[in-house]
């Protein structure tokens, strides 16, 4: 995984509630074995219509979002289904985080397994970027090792974060890679009772 720590970009605003697994990456699309090339497939049948077009009402086929690393949604964002393939879908369609006032668990915890960072703010801060963010678009500088999220404004949020997973994005590793930081007590403690 890519450390992440400092992320500056427009904002994407989903302003939706209970954004499911099945919504983000739906379950024709699963039958890749790789963790990439799911971007493509993000919100696919919110993006695209039945007849194969670009649905010019949805957000991400908005011009003035292309290229946002930072998506902003409301409660119970990731709810459904267990499957990693939506953090992997919104990681390869370019997006390094996610803010929402609420995640579903297995879906947070997916996200952090694979470098996507999970911010949670309070609902009345998350209405107030979507506001901005929906009127014109509206820049944010993510700062991880801070923990802030400040607006192109200057107001700024602060989120909370377990230190295991701050760790863990700030050094872009994987619990497998976590494992090797502890690999010469790990060798100590074989050899001891080998």
């Amino acid at each position: 995984m890519e450390p992440i720590n400092e992320v500056q970009s427009v904002m994407t605003p989903l302003d939706r509630k209970n954004v499911d697994t099945d919504q983000i990456i739906s379950k024709e699309f699963l039958k890749r074995i790789e963790r990439t090339g799911f971007g493509k497939y993000l919100f696919y049948h919110w993006r695209i219509n039945a007849d194969g077009t670009e649905n010019k009402d949805f957000v991400l086929n908005d011009e003035r979002f292309k290229g946002s690393k930072i998506l902003v949604a409301q409660e119970n964002f990731g709810c459904g289904s267990s499957r990693e393939h939506a953090p992997w879908a919104i990681l390869d369609y370019g997006f390094e985080v996610v803010i929402a006032p609420s995640f579903a668990d297995i879906f947070h915890n997916n996200c952090f397994k694979n470098g996507l960072l999970p911010i949670r703010l309070k609902v009345d801060e998350i209405e107030e970027l979507l506001t901005k963010g929906k009127s014109k678009p509206y820049a944010l500088e993510i700062n991880l090792e801070q923990q802030t999220v400040t607006g192109e404004d200057g107001k700024a949020y602060t989120f909370d974060i377990d230190p295991y997973y701050k760790q863990m994005l700030l050094n872009g590793w994987d619990e497998i890679a976590l494992t090797f930081q502890y690999e010469e007590q790990i060798s100590e403690y074989e050899k001891k009772h080998a």
